[in-house]
């Protein structure tokens, strides 16, 4: 339990520290804000703060701060220490200049900053990619809410050919639709805190049912080799438990922890959301709440759900191979109760589907922005929507039917969502050299070519990607992590000259 503590510690003194310094390297001050300058009723309104943070913390923690913790927590309880750090100087700050940059240049998305701070390849390769991991979040935050919803509270089987399944579906299908084409304000601006609470409900609680139920946790001074999950590996024909040491010694913690846990440490779709959120600010002030501290929150429901899965792991309740549905079922009954653990899968049902809900919202505003499509009107958004949820339709069919369909929905998710944060990284960085901040460039450069480095490493491995051996993998990410940082500083110290000579 000590290391947990430990690694809370980490993460809101880290947050409290790191946050303050990335907001007065950024600078915000009292000029006016896109939601007043282009209001229109439906993009750029005006919102309170308490409700902007609101509304970006549910945008981004959909399921993967409680689906990758579950599966990452079985290298050990190194992860409590590295989701921490992680989150403060890569997620957090990742989160802050991407929203800070995009409300400073009039509310654009994240594909306008991408085009405003790199070149014209490096644009086109970004709104290609970021038009696919949209519709793999909006196909995954259908699947995982859906799922959870029919097995742990409805009590369905939750299979392809149960017809309750596709009428969840279809329910979570008809909000989004709602949500992606409505006045921001009218919907998502409403029902938010109703579903803020329950979430709200949900972490704490689980948090709170750590202590008083004793979940037992390792530390990382501990003897990893010597505690057993109940989890199973094939040995001589037989199935027999294995620790954590064995985990982690054979599960390639670098890069896959990284790939696995993702949104709880770094998720490069958090910039398109954002980027929404920049339209609603009413002053740059806002930002450091409203974007560095949110993603700290979804540090804590990271941690406490990493933590929670290692208690009921190691108690025999859950095991490990099990699934990260059931053992979200299986912390929530066993901590809160059949009544309170309901609720608490009710909020958890919740993150992903205000996640999913904005993620095709940002879609439809990314390709029509990009291709200046009008979106003035309801029949017009409606039109655009039509096609981008048929798309999402397909990957859904797919991913239910296919037997190891979801499992590589997930797989490429988890990379992209990752190997997206780069274009937003490269920019960030740009932008320091455009405006002065040269000196800081390492603040985005040094989380840049740690996850050049794990996402090339991992997709050169994986059977998704290339398939290459361990050893000529792991040569090929030092390189690209080397290029990545030697061609950003070149590139940007260019550009900070030809400024200069204007």
């Amino acid at each position: 339990m000590a290391t947990f503590i430990l690694g809370l510690v980490i993460l809101f003194v880290g947050a409290a520290i790191y946050g303050k310094f990335c907001e007065k390297v950024f600078g915000p001050d009292d000029r006016e804000t896109p939601a007043y300058s282009k209001q229109d009723g439906v993009d750029f309104v005006p919102m309170r703060g308490w409700k902007n943070s609101l509304i970006n913390l549910l945008n981004i923690a959909g399921t993967g701060p409680i689906f990758g913790p579950i599966q990452g927590i079985l290298f050990g309880p190194i992860a409590f220490i590295t989701i921490p750090i992680g989150n403060v100087i890569g997620g957090a700050m990742h989160d802050y200049f991407s929203g800070m940059i995009c409300l400073r240049d009039g509310g654009t998305q994240m594909s306008s900053m991408i085009r405003k701070y790199s070149n014209g390849v490096i644009y086109k390769v970004y709104n290609v990619f970021v038009c696919l991991l949209l519709l793999l979040v909006g196909a995954v935050f259908i699947y995982t809410p859906g799922d959870i919803a029919a097995t742990q509270v409805f009590g369905f089987s939750g299979l392809a050919n149960d017809p309750t399944t596709w009428i969840i579906y279809g329910a979570i299908f008809v909000y989004y639709l709602i949500a992606t084409v409505f006045p921001i304000d009218a919907i998502i601006g409403r029902i938010y805190p109703i579903f803020g609470a329950i979430l709200m409900f949900s972490a704490v609680g689980v948090f709170i049912g750590l202590f008083v139920h004793g979940y037992p946790l390792l530390n990382i001074w501990d003897d990893w080799q010597g505690v057993a999950f109940q989890a199973f590996q094939t040995v001589d024909g037989a199935e027999v438990p294995f620790s954590y040491g064995e985990y982690f010694a054979s599960g390639h913690f670098l890069p896959v922890f990284f790939v696995t846990v993702a949104c709880g440490i770094l998720s490069g779709f958090h910039s398109t959301q954002t980027a929404i959120i920049s339209r609603t600010m009413k002053s740059e002030k806002q930002g450091r709440m409203t974007f560095y501290n949110m993603m700290i929150l979804e540090g804590f429901i990271a941690m406490v759900w990493a933590a929670a899965a290692m208690g009921i792991y190691n108690l025999g309740i859950q095991a490990a191979n099990a699934g990260a549905t059931g053992t979200v079922g299986a912390v929530c009954r066993d901590i809160l109760g059949d009544v309170g653990g309901i609720i608490a899968l009710v909020g958890i049902i919740v993150l992903p589907i205000t996640s999913g809900d904005t993620a095709l919202r940002g879609l439809r505003l990314t390709i029509s922005e990009s291709l200046h499509i009008d979106q003035s009107t309801n029949s017009k958004r409606l039109t655009l929507s039509a096609i981008i949820f048929a798309l999402v339709a397909v990957i859904l069919v797919f991913a239910k039917m296919n037997a190891e369909g979801f499992n590589i929905l997930w797989r490429y998710f988890a990379w992209s969502n990752q190997t997206l944060s780069l274009f937003a990284f490269l920019a960030i960085s740009i932008w320091m050299y455009e405006n002065g901040k040269g000196k800081f460039v390492w603040i985005p450069l040094i989380p840049g070519a740690f996850y050049a480095f794990i996402t090339v490493t991992y997709i050169a491995n994986a059977k998704i990607g290339f398939n290459i051996p361990w050893t000529a993998a792991y040569v090929i990410g030092v390189v690209a992590a080397v290029v990545y940082v030697v061609a950003i500083c070149a590139y940007g110290k260019k550009r900070a000259s030809n400024l200069l000579r204007k």
